[in-house]
């Protein structure tokens, strides 16, 4: 009997065993319990996409750019915020700042770790809120659903590792990490312990412009290109030259960040994400809700060359890294997070669009809401009356910040520099970045694009609707739902049960995290996280408190 096979055939057997290749390599990289990867973050500060891979051909990152030839470069990844504490709030909590009210910049000084019964608020630090009312220093209260993602990678065994950022706009909970200090790193998890590393760098922050304005300068000022909304005047070309050398400082750490993975035979065992908090770190960059203020460089280095070189163009946000961490880890995320896994096993469609916000900024208070489809930007300005560019003490110690503020006074600014310090905003902004980069040409009254802007403006309204934007709620009165009284709640003592030796923990205020140390570990700063009861012998000590994101930590509850 002779078979004939059609080409039809032929031709769907392969989509077929395409597609289950396809599906094969987007679940290869989830964890089983005999192989079990490690997670590295390298976060960056203050920084868009401003890397030779990126195209930038006045600078020379070489470190960063060969982490893009091994692994994949998202070319659309955005932050929530453009500044530093409302978007490591959405990315430890993977939340929208607008949603839980967490979008004020910035609610106390917790950028790192701190003895939660050492911590002090300031009543008074010269900030009111859009009523004019006092903005005391405070902490973000969460759902009692939400936690730090690290919790859910500590309760499957990975030892969790911060060095040493925790800017989260509350006191990082001691059970979000099993060490978390500047002198740490994966070296002094346990042996061959899994682990999760955030290594922070801060050489590219916005202060380090003033801050190393003495060190040699390595890039050649008369190259930059210049954004077309600053003056060229020497101020500008200086500190850009500053920032510049800075990122190929930070370059070179990154170099020594992965070579000592190689030479502790952890590079082909480790997967590296190189990411920045949000955009870049000069006028209209920093704090900005546009392109320029939330588009971030994201690199992901898988340890095979899985998908090596790839550039992926879909809608990535920040608050995306965690649920996908735990993703390729095998972690199924919850599912009632904002932020969504794009790798991994439990990958989701792409994201239409990226979602920003821009509120109070330490003394300056305006109210900005933005969406981003990877080439549009739409913008809607609630306080319109107010001018873009808006005084603020901290970013008038960059000089040419200084000098060009000084120049708008003076009314020596011209062309899309004089944009920028426009004296009062449209009610929308919409900008085409495949033809103005710089955001300096707003199309939003051209009927030529009537349909793009009414597709932006309903989606920004549908998502302030999802989310119910507490943009729109007095900071004061936030603070009052948070801290009612202002007085800080407190988290309920632990209950120690014990039964034959095992030893039962349990708190009565919901959606608190419990720690524990045991015998010598008593008194140090690391608690293991409580997640199922656990054996104790009869001479051994046990000390355990409870700490819920908000609220003062529990007393503690020891067993002698």
């Amino acid at each position: 009997m002779k078979m004939i096979i059609s080409n039809y055939t032929i031709s769907n057997t392969l989509k077929i065993l395409l597609f289950i290749i396809f599906i094969f390599s987007i679940n290869s990289y989830c964890n089983s319990t005999d192989e079990k990867l490690n997670v590295m973050w390298i976060s960056c500060e203050d920084m868009g996409p401003v890397l030779g891979t990126y195209g930038v051909n006045e600078i020379s990152t070489p470190n960063i750019d060969k982490l893009a030839e091994e692994g994949i470069k998202y070319t659309n990844a955005y932050s929530t915020v453009g500044v530093c504490a409302p978007s490591r709030f959405s990315i430890i909590t993977g939340m929208y700042p607008a949603r839980l009210g967490a979008h004020n910049m910035r609610t106390g000084s917790f950028y790192t770790y701190k003895d939660p019964d050492k911590l002090t608020f300031k009543q008074n630090k010269g900030v009111v809120d859009k009523s004019g009312i006092n903005v005391p220093e405070y902490e973000v209260v969460t759902p009692s659903n939400i936690k730090a993602f690290t919790e859910y990678l500590r309760d499957e065994n990975y030892y969790c590792i911060n060095n040493n950022k925790c800017d989260y706009q509350f006191n990082s909970p001691f059970t979000a990490w099993d060490e978390v200090s500047g002198n740490i790193s994966y070296k002094d998890r346990p042996d061959d312990t899994p682990f999760f590393y955030v290594k922070n760098l801060m050489v590219t922050h916005e202060s380090r412009i003033w801050l190393r304005k003495n060190e040699p300068i390595t890039v050649d000022k008369n190259i930059l290109k210049i954004p077309a909304y600053y003056p060229d005047i020497p101020e500008v070309r200086n500190d850009i030259a500053i920032k510049y050398s800075n990122i190929q400082e930070m370059d070179r750490q990154v170099g020594e960040i992965i070579s000592d993975l190689e030479k502790n035979d952890l590079l082909d065992k480790t997967i590296i994400f190189f990411w920045s908090d949000h955009g870049g770190n000069l006028l209209r960059q920093k704090r900005a809700v546009g392109n320029s203020g939330l588009k971030v460089p994201l690199i992901i280095r898988f340890p095979d060359g899985y998908r090596s070189g790839e550039v992926d163009k879909r809608i990535v946000s920040l608050m995306d890294l965690g649920p996908t961490t735990m993703s390729l880890l095998g972690i199924k995320p919850p599912s009632f997070l904002d932020g969504k896994a794009f790798l991994g096993k439990y990958k989701t469609k792409p994201r239409n669009y990226a979602f920003g916000s821009a509120d109070r900024f330490d003394e300056s208070t305006d109210m900005q809401r933005s969406v981003i489809d990877g080439r549009f930007v739409y913008i809607k300005n609630f306080m319109p009356e107010l001018p873009l560019i808006y005084r603020n003490k901290y970013r008038e110690q960059v000089s040419m910040n200084k000098k060009i503020i000084q120049m708008d006074k003076d009314d020596e600014l011209i062309g899309d520099s004089k944009y920028i310090f426009m004296k009062s905003k449209q009610d929308e902004e919409l900008y085409d970045l495949k033809f103005d980069p710089y955001e300096v040409n707003n199309i939003a009254n051209n009927p030529e694009y009537k349909d793009k802007l009414i597709e932006l403006r309903n989606a920004l309204n549908t998502w302030q609707y999802e989310i119910d934007d507490k943009g729109f709620t007095n900071e004061s009165e936030l603070i009052n739902e948070f801290w009612p009284n202002m007085t800080q709640p407190i988290t309920k003592p632990v209950e120690i049960t014990v039964s034959d030796n095992i030893i039962s923990l349990k708190c009565e205020t919901k959606g608190a995290s419990i720690g524990y140390q045991i015998g010598a570990q008593i008194g140090s700063q690391n608690w293991k996280l409580y997640n199922k009861p656990f054996g104790l012998s009869s001479n051994q000590k046990l000390a355990t408190r409870a700490i819920k994101i908000g609220y003062k930590a529990s007393t503690i509850s020891n067993i002698n």
